[in-house]
């Protein structure tokens, strides 16, 4: 029974797992066309198209078409070919379902959808399907609509298979020559392979539940209206569904912030069990700070470690205190006080989780310089700090922005959030450990506000009369944010 347990935890083991993907890759080339064909015939297909994250996958599989030499005009014609095979089908199905199309879901709750697709069509005539390959927003539709607006078949196969043909040079070409190239570039650390196709198969499947769950756990989604027709059977949900409820005439039950929270409160604390069980480097921190330290020789007069200082200041408690204080004297000021103790609030839980956590778990810091004497590592401050701010303050912005434009707002905090993490790696002090744990104790901290909020504001905010408050705003944080970096150095 031991040697069972044994093996299995030996096989879930993360490195197991991903050296044992790999060395399956390199022994089945044909494997990995395949997937390249497959991921190609999605990222056509109408719908799909729209969201499987395909341009990842695609740069991801063809770079490790590159690692393993596979061969080039074989991999193209994968691609091609599922992009060919993709807008066929999607061709097809225009014609045969043109009248039911725009009643069925997701037309009947976007039409828009293939309006921009007709107007995209009716504008480029045939060309439409060569250009729309390269145009995200109505790639997947364009074949669809072609056959909605009976485009002759022959017509269609024609630009379809030519414009494929195009197509996959430029979106696997990039990847296949990084494959290839990076390795002559430097010597990456023992274990390194491993982890980066470890990151890019989970960034690959964080971006698939983002996008899932941003449109089902938003008002537009399906679970978001099955959730709301049971709630509202009973008093007490609809009771609870009101107090939670943003108070805007359009506002939201806080679906999405309410699975945020169910995550945030299983990580936190397994994370900070496991490292207070196994306070030493994980794998995943070995080989992260040696893919850090390779990356930091090839920069020149060590470019990327002050570009990391850079990251820090800005992203420690007075860098971050400097960009959230005029906004917080503003809504004082105007009278907004829901607001302000909410964020107020999340300030003195993320300063004083940390401190304890810290103080509970003793993880000694990878390299402690001397303006971090006597601090310990788990978890990162700027992490947990950096994914508050910048969390929240997406939320806020958000809320009163049309479905289209909110994962453009959240995936730019995601961006600067990552930064921030990164450059504590890169200056060595923390480990990827650490700032994984920070960011989930950030996204706790940004659940519960986000929960919270709507029960003590029971009127909409006012509009504001100009953007001329917010240009004001930003450019006091930005004169503080100087001010610190010029008289308050590290």
């Amino acid at each position: 029974m031991s040697d069972t347990l044994a093996s299995l935890l030996h096989w879930l083991n993360p490195s197991v797992m991903i050296d044992t993907l790999m060395t399956t890759l390199s022994d089945h080339p044909a494997a990995l066309v395949a997937v390249i064909g497959l991921v190609s015939l999605l990222e056509s297909l109408a719908i799909i198209g729209l969201l499987v994250p395909g341009v990842v996958i695609l740069t991801a599989g063809a770079s490790l078409a590159g690692h393993l030499e596979l061969s080039l005009p074989i991999l193209l014609a994968a691609g091609a070919l599922g992009a060919i095979i993709g807008d066929g089908v999607s061709f097809w199905l225009g014609i045969r379902y043109r009248d039911q199309l725009p009643g069925r879901w997701p037309f009947s709750r976007h039409p828009e959808w293939i309006e921009h697709g007709q107007q995209f069509f009716h504008r480029h005539g045939s060309w439409s399907i060569a250009f729309g390959r390269f145009v995200g927003p109505v790639r997947p539709i364009i074949p669809l609509v072609a056959g909605m607006l009976d485009m002759p078949p022959a017509r269609f196969f024609l630009v379809n298979g030519l414009s494929a043909l195009a197509w996959a040079p430029a979106y696997l070409l990039p990847g296949y020559l990084l494959g290839q190239t990076w390795q002559s570039l430097f010597t990456l650390p023992e274990g390194a392979d491993g982890l980066l196709v470890g990151l890019a198969s989970g960034l690959i499947a964080c971006a698939f539940a983002f996008s899932f769950l941003r449109r089902q756990l938003g008002r537009e989604g399906r679970l978001y209206h099955w959730l709301a027709r049971r709630m509202r059977r009973s008093p007490s949900g609809r009771r609870l569904w009101w107090q939670l409820r943003h108070p805007d005439p359009e506002g939201e039950f806080p679906l999405a912030s309410m699975a945020l929270l169910i995550f945030a409160v299983i990580s936190v604390p397994a994370m900070s069990l496991a490292v207070l069980a196994h306070p030493e480097p994980w794998w995943i921190d070995r080989v992260a700070a040696s893919l850090a330290a390779s990356l930091t020789s090839l920069m020149p007069e060590d470019w990327l470690r002050e570009a990391s200082l850079v990251l820090s200041r800005l992203a420690d408690g007075t860098g971050l205190a400097a960009l959230v204080a005029p906004w917080l004297v503003w809504l004082l000021l105007k009278g907004r006080h829901a607001v302000w103790l909410h964020l107020t609030a999340a300030w003195l839980g993320i300063a004083s989780a940390n401190t304890v956590l810290k103080h509970l778990i003793q993880r000694p810091r990878p390299d402690t310089p001397a303006f971090l004497e006597g601090s310990m590592s788990f978890p990162s401050a700027h992490a947990a700090g950096s994914v508050a701010v910048f969390g929240l303050a997406a939320a806020f912005i958000a809320e009163r922005q049309p479905s289209s434009r909110r994962r453009w707002i959240y995936w730019a905090a995601i961006a600067a959030c990552t930064l921030v993490g990164l450059s504590r790696i890169t200056l060595g002090v923390h480990y990827l450990s650490d700032v994984l744990g920070g960011a989930c104790l950030g996204l706790l901290v940004c659940a519960l506000v986000r929960i919270s909020y709507p029960a003590f504001v029971r009127q909409p905010s006012a509009p504001l009369d100009s953007p001329a408050p917010l240009l004001w705003l930003s450019m006091a944080s930005l004169l503080l944010l100087a001010a610190r970096f010029v008289w308050l150095p590290l």
